[in-house]
């Protein structure tokens, strides 16, 4: 972790302390290594993190360029999980297996192909 990053990250915990103290509860997650720090507030649910977790990754996948050998396996694991997550609390419907589906059979193709370079 750089320096500054470092006095950030210990001025940042001395605020969240200070709320704390005022009944306002804060989670975080530090990953000091990455220089990446999470914030939720108390109402965040496991539901909600794994939500914003999948976006970063999603993110990945649209910048990656589509030569990039994981390029697939990450687009469409991502996209199913988004599927499984929006309806995480619902069933899912024939048209989502459907595309559930797909993506799985995208997954298996591009397997396919790594192994197949690496043979």
């Amino acid at each position: 972790m750089t320096e500054d990053f470092s006095k950030f990250q210990d001025a940042l915990f001395e605020l969240i302390k200070s709320f704390e103290q005022k009944n306002v509860i804060v989670k975080t997650n530090s990953e000091p290594d990455s220089n990446i720090i999470r914030i939720y507030g108390e109402g965040s649910d496991a539901l909600a993190l794994a939500k914003a977790g999948l976006e970063e990754a999603a993110e990945l996948a649209y910048a990656t360029a589509e030569h990039h050998p994981y390029w697939n396996l990450l687009y469409s694991g991502t996209q199913i999980l988004k599927i499984v997550l929006d309806k995480w609390n619902q069933e899912l419907t024939a048209e989502e297996l459907k595309e559930i589906s797909w993506h799985a059979d995208e997954i298996k193709n591009s397997t396919k192909n790594l192994v197949t370079k690496n043979e």
